[in-house]
């Protein structure tokens, strides 16, 4: 604790891509959580698991190109939105969100996770909302959720 407030080194920022909603507001906190303490930015994606199953529906080398392509729409989403001065690491995952989320924070020594979560109006909202959920059940860092409107 600094001056009563507790002073956070490693920031895990999951985000989606692919919905606006699931960063929109919670940047700007997260980025405040940053700032003052000169945390570092964990920015991450999660991508859905190919299975076996599934992957045999795919020409050869898609899950390839999926994970390139997604690295490359991570690095252009960083470039696109975190300001100078923030020191950001990008991190790509592949599997259930909330387990990705949980092992990453383990993997980085996240003190801090940063999310946003809808009030679950509609099933994208209520998975959304799920994982946010779980996350703070069970996360052995602070975890920081951001509504979102709809």
């Amino acid at each position: 604790m600094k001056g009563g407030k507790h002073v956070f080194k490693q920031v895990l920022f999951p985000v989606d891509l692919n919905e606006p909603a699931s960063w929109r507001n919670a940047l700007p906190v997260a980025l405040e959580q940053c700032r003052g303490a000169g945390a570092i930015l964990h920015v991450l994606s999660v991508l859905p698991e190919f299975s076996a199953r599934v992957s045999q529906y795919f020409p050869d080398h898609a899950r390839e190109k999926y994970r390139a392509d997604s690295v490359a729409d991570l690095t252009r989403f960083v470039k696109d939105n975190i300001p100078e001065g923030i020191d950001v690491r990008e991190v790509i995952a592949e599997g259930s969100v909330y387990e990705e989320i949980m092992a990453v924070a383990g993997a980085v020594g996240a003190d801090l996770i940063v999310m946003a979560s809808h009030a679950p109006s509609t099933m994208k909202h209520l998975l959304l909302g799920a994982n946010a959920d779980q996350v703070v059940r069970h996360s052995d860092c602070s975890v920081l959720v951001v509504r979102t409107k709809t």
